[in-house]
């Protein structure tokens, strides 16, 4: 399959500034971001195009040579250019800076992308969905869970290295994480600097590997976890548990923990933000006397009067009976919606009853028009 134009990639025109490039490119890998992608095999490459073609414009010599020769330019070993077999720890290595103000987006891939420069490692992140019902979303929660997740070799305490031994520094890098390579062009000497093929990019070998471990650091075992949920959250909200995620290999810091929400449907009340609603039937004699009636609640049941006359259509409100705001401020109110339920077939006797009903003036239809309407009801609703 042909390589899309860069600049059609980073949709950025061919004079484009480098920051305009910086600015798109950013966009476009937000957009496709694993970690907002997940399991999306086609986001995935997408932004692996995108890294690869910001890789090129981004950098003024490879450009130039772009836009001279095109794709060929970096063709047959040429310098430039991840291509196809770019990793996700190329690019998080590469372009960790462009990241830094994704916030929520951390690391990808099985152990976490490994640092340029011998610097700290991060572990991969871990994504678990949490099932809640009503009443955990309106007073928060504590969940246990069991996860399979990488942990520091508690043989080697995360190291790598067999016990009673130390790690030593690359010999090919010399400790530094990357390697510089100079290549001859016919536009002169180009210099790149690249993660370390010997010790990729951290720094150091191990020359007797822990047994445990087999050298990475980490093992995979079960954990509990313990999460707390604020009250007031909704559907796929994500928490996350800075910490709670895979541990990275030979050291480092630990992934996150995504806890991706998932609220219960109720049999009885809906969720409109941080509303309540429900839906009461009454039947004809208790509209038209009035009553008093059970409604549920987040908590249980509640009795509410019912005045007589009251209409289909028209709305109780129950303050502070709703939902809290995730927030901390606020509570939402319970919405009742009145209708009335009318009965479907009628015996000889019910039949006599309405239509003696039907010849009184009491039951000739006389609406309220301030009333008149949808849009009226919920004008008055929130008066």
């Amino acid at each position: 399959m042909a390589k899309r134009d860069y600049y059609e990639v980073l949709e950025v025109p061919k004079n484009a500034t480098q920051e305009e490039i910086k600015k798109s490119y950013r966009k476009q890998a937000l957009r496709f971001h694993p970690d907002k992608n997940p399991g999306d095999k086609s986001a995935e490459d997408k932004f692996k195009e995108a890294a690869a073609a910001y890789e090129v414009l981004s950098d003024a010599q490879k450009r130039q040579k772009y836009d001279q020769f095109g794709h060929a330019a970096f063709e047959n070993g040429g310098a430039g250019g991840f291509g196809g077999g770019m990793t996700m720890e190329d690019i998080f290595s590469q372009f960790g800076d462009i990241f830094g103000g994704f916030g929520g987006f951390g690391g990808f891939g099985g152990f976490g992308g490994s640092s340029r420069g011998g610097g700290v490692t991060k572990g991969s992140n871990l994504r678990v969905k949490v099932s809640l019902n009503l009443k955990e979303v309106a007073n928060g929660v504590e969940k246990k869970i069991k996860v399979k997740k990488y942990n520091p070799c508690s043989a080697c305490d995360g190291s790598g290295a067999k016990e009673g031994t130390a790690k030593d520094t690359c010999s090919t890098c010399r400790g530094s994480g990357q390697v510089t390579r100079v290549t001859n062009t016919f536009l002169g000497q180009m210099q790149t600097a690249s993660v370390c093929p010997t010790c990729h990019g951290e720094g150091t070998t191990i020359s007797q590997k822990c047994e445990s471990c087999y050298g990475e650091g980490i093992v995979k075992s079960d954990e509990v976890i313990k999460i707390n949920i604020p009250a007031g959250v909704a559907e796929g909200m994500q928490v996350k548990m800075s910490g709670k995620g895979n541990a990275a290999r030979r050291g480092g810091m630990n992934g996150d923990l995504l806890v991706i929400i998932h609220e219960e449907s109720h049999p009885e009340l809906s969720r409109d933000g941080s509303d309540l609603v429900y839906n009461l039937y009454l039947s004809i004699p208790q509209a038209a006397l009035g009553s008093t009636v059970e409604i549920p609640t987040v908590e249980g049941k509640a009795k509410i009067k019912i005045e007589s006359g009251t209409q289909p259509g028209k709305i109780l409100r129950l303050r502070g009976k709703g939902l809290p705001e995730v927030n901390g401020y606020g509570r939402g109110d319970l919405l009742v919606q009145i209708n009335v339920w009318i009965p479907k077939s009628l015996d000889k006797e019910e039949r006599k009853m309405f239509e003696k009903m039907e010849q009184s003036d009491t039951f000739i239809p006389q609406p309220d028009k301030s009333e008149h309407g949808f849009f009226n009801r919920m004008k008055n609703f929130f008066e």
